[in-house]
């Protein structure tokens, strides 16, 4: 028998525990995706306990409560630090095969050099121990990131923001990461929404406009925002759809729809296709002038629960998995830029895995001379930052496309002890390679393997998006 999460954790082969030790390990971690609030960062936010470093924010744990019919007051709610440790500390041992109770161990291990199995009579000593390391100051935020071995940062930003966190972490000299912003203007995707009609304006005031009242005005403000995006060392764009439906209309006609919508009538379902249809073309040519990547979220059924949305908002673990079909539209979106010479580097991510195989093989349709691993098949995301998950993205990937490209792993976290997220992606990786090679599926060339392994864990991505260069 194995023991418990050792250094060997998920490492079944020699090969595997080679390519790990000797090359994964060793790597810095690039995190091009993440919700990390950068004031936390600017700050230099130190933890009063492990349950504000641990719980807040995290929907992943929430989820597990909740499943385990935790009162809401000892999730998101008004009990004590301590008294949501402890809750969560008692449901966590129920949690077998989860990746949620993989990575709370990592995190245990290399944070807090606990070896303890977290459960109901381990807590209090875990609480202490955790705390205790804490209250020195080593594991603030930017403590964390240094202790990870992290370079860069990739936050999630809405055109509207001003960056001023990102501005002071730049000019802090003590600091020597790059937290960079990442666009995400998904609030002016979604015309019909009741806050499209108060977004608009703000917009407009950033740029210093009265008013955003035509297509062309539209434009130039969010032009002018991607200018300011990338003086501030933005190299990376994000979208969250439901779906993309191609639904081709003229500057004049998504003009009109615009306005319409400005006036506060209410579009039919054709008209929100067709101004979502123009923007997402319109921003895709913008990111290939910048030589930005354009990373696409699909996939997801948000806010399922009303009841909750109304009380906590979202992002608070009532998303799910949608089985819708969006592939028909993505491909038509990715030709109509390819057709004129305005297709940006794209990375595409599914929250459905039956996905996999149509998102690898669509965009092997789309490569361009000169431009390795052009198109991007992002990694296992979200219910799927898992084993199974993992190696299914993995070998997919390897089956149609070429694994050797492949950007590798992200957070999407809001926690900074999510780090490790990065750790566990790397030993199913190597595991899934040595695997094959003690297989005799691929020669035993640790030089050939191991620079492949180094690209894939962090070289890749720091060439894909253009990090550290100008």
């Amino acid at each position: 028998m194995k023991a418990f999460m050792d250094k060997d954790f998920l490492l079944s082969s020699e090969t595997a525990k080679t390519l790990y030790n000797d090359y994964a390990a060793k790597m810095p971690i690039v995190d091009y995706h993440c919700h990390i609030n950068p004031a936390e960062i600017a700050k230099d936010r130190q933890f009063d306990n492990v349950a504000q470093a641990w719980l807040e924010g995290d929907h992943y744990k929430w989820r597990l409560m909740r499943a385990c019919g935790v009162e809401e007051r000892y999730v998101t709610g008004d009990a004590t630090d301590y008294e949501k440790f402890k809750e969560f500390a008692r449901i966590i041992p129920k949690a077998i095969g989860n990746p949620v109770y993989h990575w709370t161990h990592l995190e245990l291990q290399r944070y807090f050099n606990c070896e303890i199995p977290l459960n109901e009579n381990t807590a209090d000593e875990i609480w202490d121990l955790c705390n205790s390391q804490l209250q020195t100051g080593e594991l603030s935020a930017r403590g964390i990131i240094r202790k990870s071995n992290v370079t860069t940062i990739v936050t999630t930003d809405d055109p509207v923001d001003d960056l001023l966190n990102h501005k002071r972490i730049a000019d802090d000299s003590t600091f020597d990461v790059a937290v960079l912003p990442g666009w995400r203007p998904d609030k002016l995707l979604y015309i019909e929404r009741n806050d499209f009609l108060s977004y608009v304006p703000k917009l407009a005031k950033v740029v210093g406009e009265a008013e955003l009242n035509s297509l062309d005005a539209l434009h130039a403000a969010l032009v002018k925002r991607m200018n300011f995006f990338h003086e501030m060392g933005c190299r990376a764009s994000d979208h969250g759809v439901y779906d993309v439906v191609y639904a081709p209309a003229s500057d004049a006609e998504v003009d009109s729809i615009l306005k319409k919508r400005l006036s506060g009538t209410i579009l039919t379902h054709d008209e929100e296709n067709a101004f979502r249809w123009s923007m997402l073309v319109f921003l895709g040519g913008e990111y290939h002038k910048r030589g930005w990547a354009m990373e696409i979220h699909f996939g997801a059924t948000r806010n399922n629960n009303t009841r909750f949305f109304k009380k906590l908002g979202a992002d608070t673990g009532f998303d799910a998995i949608n089985n819708g079909n969006c592939m028909p539209g993505l491909s038509a979106l990715l030709d109509t830029l390819e057709s004129d010479g305005r297709l940006p580097k794209t990375m595409i991510f599914s929250l459905n895995p039956n996905d996999n195989a149509a998102i690898a093989t669509t965009l092997g349709c789309f490569s361009e001379e000169g431009i390795p691993g052009k198109m991007q098949h992002g990694t296992a995301w979200w219910f799927n930052d898992n084993i199974s998950g993992m190696v299914a993205q993995i070998a997919n990937l390897a089956n149609m496309s070429i694994l050797g490209n492949f950007t590798g792993m992200l957070t999407d976290s809001r926690s900074f002890l999510s780090y490790t997220r990065h750790e566990y992606f790397r030993r199913i990786l190597c595991n899934l390679l040595g695997g094959w090679v003690e297989n005799g599926e691929y020669p035993a060339d640790m030089e050939y393997l191991g620079a492949m392994v180094r690209d894939i864990s962090y070289n890749n991505a720091m060439k894909y998006f253009g990090f550290g260069s100008e």
